[in-house]
Parts: C-alpha cells; sequence; structure tokens
C-alpha cells in the first residue's frame, strides 16, 4: 500500500502544467544548407513536414505557418543570423492570435528559449518538449507515466535555472530561505534529485515483475517477436494482420503506441508465438528520452526475433531506416538478434508495381494482406533456426499418455492414426529440452526426422 501511495504521488499532475493545451503556432525549421552540421539522407521541406506531423498528433493545435529559415550557426544562443532572425521576427509578429512556436530543433537551452520568448512574445517548444506532450497524452499505463515523469527531470533542473537567474534578479541576489542558509537552488536540486530517484526506484520494481512474467512465457516456450519501427511505419496494423486480433485500433499518427503490449498469433505450422508491439523511432529523438524508454525497449532484447516495419512510401525511408538501426545498436541488443532480423517493406499497395532493390527484404501491404503469407513463412524459419526448435514425426502408441503429453508440450501439428495396430505417427514441433524429457519418460517411442 505504501508503494502504490508512493507511486500515485509520482504519477500526479505534472510540474511541468497540464501541458500546453490549446495553441496556434508558427512551425519554423532552422536548416544547415552547408558545412558539417548539414542533415545527410533528406532535406529541409521533408523535415519540417515531419515536425508539422508531429503537431497534427497534438488535439487543438492549429499551424498558422510553416517557416524553413536558413542558418549557418544552429548552435547560438539566437539560432540564426542577426538579418534573418529580425526577418523572422517580424514575420511571427504579423500571425494572427498566434501562441507559440515550435522550434525544430532537439533541445534549446533554457537560456535561449526565455531570450526568444522576450523577443516573440510568445511560448517557444522544442522538439524535446513538443514529444514529451505526446508521450503524456498516450501514455495508458503506469509504467509509461513513470517514464515520462523520468523524461521531464532534465527539463525542470533546465527551468530551474531559468527561476533563479530570474529571482537573482528580482532580489539582487539573495536567495536565502527564511535564514536557513540553504538556497532555494540547493533545496530545489535536492527534490528533484530525491523525485528522480524514487521513479528509477518505482521502474525497477516494474522491471523485477516483468522479468518474472517473461521466465513465465520462456517456460511456456512461446517464441516472442518485437515489431518495430519508426512511428506511423504501420506496426500496429501488421500485428493485427498477423494475428487477427480486433480488439487492435491503429491510429493513423506519431507515437500511438507508447506501451509494449503483446499478441498471440499462430505461424504456417500452427505454432504459438507472441508478437510484441513497440514504440516507435524518430530522427533526433532526444537521448534523454530514449533513455527515460529504456525499461520499455529493454524487453526487446529478450525477444527471439526481430521484425523491421518501414513506411516505403516514406520519402524519408532511407533515414528512418538509419535512424531505428542507430537505436537498435545502441541497446545492446544480443548479435544474433540484429543479424536474423527481418525487413519488411510496408505500404506496396500505394507504389505501382513495386519491385525492392534491397537484399533479403519482404514487400507487404499490411493494410490489405497482401505478403502476409510470405512473412509469416519466413518468421517460422527464423523462429526454428533461433530457438532451436525442431519439426518432427514421432511414432506413438495410443493407448498410452504420449499423445496427451505431446499436446501439452509441444505444438501437434498432424496425426496420421494406424488402425491395425493402435499406433499413430504425429507430426510436431518440439524444443530440444521437450525432445530430452520425452525420451526419457517414452524410452521406446520412435522419433523420425522428416
Amino acid at each position: 500500500e505504501e508503494d502504490e501511495a508512493e507511486l500515485e504521488e509520482l504519477l500526479g499532475p505534472s510540474p511541468l502544467g497540464a501541458g500546453p493545451g490549446a495553441q496556434r503556432v508558427a512551425v519554423v525549421h532552422p536548416a544547415v544548407k552547408w558545412g558539417p552540421r548539414k542533415p545527410l539522407l533528406t532535406t529541409a521541406e521533408l523535415q519540417i513536414a515531419e515536425a508539422v506531423a508531429l503537431v497534427d498528433t497534438l488535439q487543438n493545435w492549429t499551424i498558422l505557418d510553416k517557416i524553413i529559415v536558413p542558418t549557418k550557426t544552429p548552435d547560438k544562443k539566437f539560432i540564426f543570423g542577426k538579418g534573418n532572425f529580425q526577418v523572422l521576427t517580424e514575420k511571427i509578429k504579423k500571425l494572427p492570435h498566434l501562441t507559440a512556436v515550435f522550434l525544430n530543433v532537439e533541445r534549446i537551452s533554457s537560456l535561449t528559449k526565455k531570450e526568444l520568448e522576450d523577443a516573440w512574445g510568445v511560448k517557444v517548444f522544442d522538439r524535446y518538449t513538443v514529444v514529451l506532450h505526446i508521450f503524456r497524452c498516450n501514455a495508458r499505463t503506469k509504467e509509461a507515466k513513470l517514464q515520462i515523469a523520468l523524461a521531464e527531470i532534465p527539463l525542470l533542473r533546465s527551468n530551474l535555472k531559468n527561476e533563479v537567474s530570474q529571482l537573482d534578479q528580482q532580489r539582487g541576489g539573495s536567495r536565502y530561505i527564511m535564514g536557513s542558509g540553504k538556497t532555494f537552488m540547493e533545496t530545489q536540486s535536492r527534490l528533484l534529485k530525491e523525485k528522480e530517484l524514487k521513479i528509477r526506484n518505482a521502474l525497477e520494481k516494474l522491471r523485477r515483475k516483468r522479468s518474472i512474467l517473461r521466465s513465465q512465457r520462456k517456460r511456456r516456450e512461446f517464441p516472442i517477436i518485437s515489431v518495430m519501427g519508426y512511428t506511423n511505419c504501420g506496426k500496429t496494423t501488421l500485428i493485427k494482420a498477423l494475428t487477427g486480433e480486433a480488439g487492435l485500433q491503429p491510429k493513423d499518427q506519431l507515437f500511438a503506441t507508447l506501451d509494449i503490449t503483446a499478441h498471440a498469433g499462430y505461424l504456417p505450422s500452427h505454432m504459438a508465438v507472441i508478437y510484441v508491439d513497440t514504440i516507435g523511432f524518430l530522427s533526433d529523438l532526444p537521448h534523454n528520452l530514449v533513455e527515460s524508454f529504456s525499461a520499455t525497449l529493454e524487453e526487446v532484447a529478450y525477444s527471439d526475433l526481430i521484425v523491421h516495419v518501414r513506411d516505403i512510401t516514406h520519402p524519408e525511408t532511407v533515414l528512418q531506416k538509419a535512424s531505428v538501426l542507430s537505436v537498435l545498436k545502441n541497446l545492446n541488443l544480443p548479435s544474433h538478434l540484429l543479424e536474423s532480423m527481418v525487413e519488411v517493406h510496408n505500404k506496396v499497395d500505394l507504389i505501382e508495381r513495386y519491385k525492392s532493390t534491397e537484399e533479403n527484404t519482404l514487400a507487404i501491404s499490411a493494410l490489405h494482406g497482401h505478403g502476409l503469407e510470405e512473412l509469416k513463412e519466413e518468421i517460422e524459419k527464423r523462429i526454428l533456426q533461433t530457438t532451436g526448435k525442431k519439426i518432427l514425426t514421432v511414432k506413438i502408441n495410443l493407448e498410452g499418455p504420449q499423445l496427451s503429453w505431446l499436446y501439452k508440450q509441444a505444438t501437434v501439428q498432424d496425426i496420421e492414426v494406424a488402425p491395425e495396430d493402435g499406433t499413430a505417427c504425429v507430426k510436431v514441433i518440439i524444443s530440444n529440452s521437450a525432445i530430452g524429457r520425452y525420451k526419457k519418460l517414452f524410452p521406446n517411442s520412435k522419433l523420425f526426422i522428416p
């Protein structure tokens, strides 16, 4: 009960406020046209299109204008050169009833944020704050909410520095509380550190609980397939198509899935498997945000196979693939998982006569079911390789307990009964450990490998 009370406190309203609420936004993208900071595999137009897609995810947010501004100095205080900044400020000031600017950069410092807000007279958000707000709107489970609370800590620290510098200006440098000798900054920093520690401990408890569930799943020997990909690539639609689970409602929006969800399905041989739906990826996703969700992504390391889904119609599909692979490499996954990964090109129904130029990929349309049988066969082939399961035929005595045992401990695919001698040949998918147990229990039974 104590744990529950503490958890409720940690999951209380965000200290950053109820979220930005309804906003009328100008989306501003700083475009680096040359030099080492110029992005590869993309264009400023595609980058601002993704920023717009992020804003469109949020209810009650309206875009008033999209502005691309060239810059040589994206890491300077004002981000843009003096002339461009002046032109941009004039444009922003002319927009009717504007309430915020979404600056499409990973993260701006609290000092830059304050300077820009003073110059433009409206709130300024970066990718970190916008993505965090989307996460907050989509989080359903305690774990996702805790991970968001953890991701808020760096922002709260940054806001604290801002508050302190404003207090300094207002009080002429006196920051002591009630003569205790402890500064406001020290007290608030300590409280933040304590909160961070509590969140990490709560996440660790949930992680341990999940580890118990995971070991139970392993005991039952259901192969686990993690379905991954860039946000909005069609992962949930694909899982719905592979499992026939009517309750799954895919959404055409970024970060519709934040929590790990597991769904049972069957492969062509009737082998039962579990498909795991995971959080989508995003290019330039701030490191703190990825780190906060490591508890969710950790689940991937325990899967038997990764299916990487790509929206092959997206103009930045190559960059999106690079972003996903970069995050996967940073998760320190076992090398066999990365090597056996199945790459799926989704949404091919939207491309006339689609033909992949890349090797070892499968073309599908999750929405229309095209290519799904080939995908299931490929998944089965890889699962048999990675899990060491075998397809065997076992000759059994129908009067004995073997058939009942095989139904419980393996996947029975086919039975051919020989009525004349009361035997049957049973085709099964079975793990090495189950074969060992079977041989001990029924030493006289015959095993055939087809």
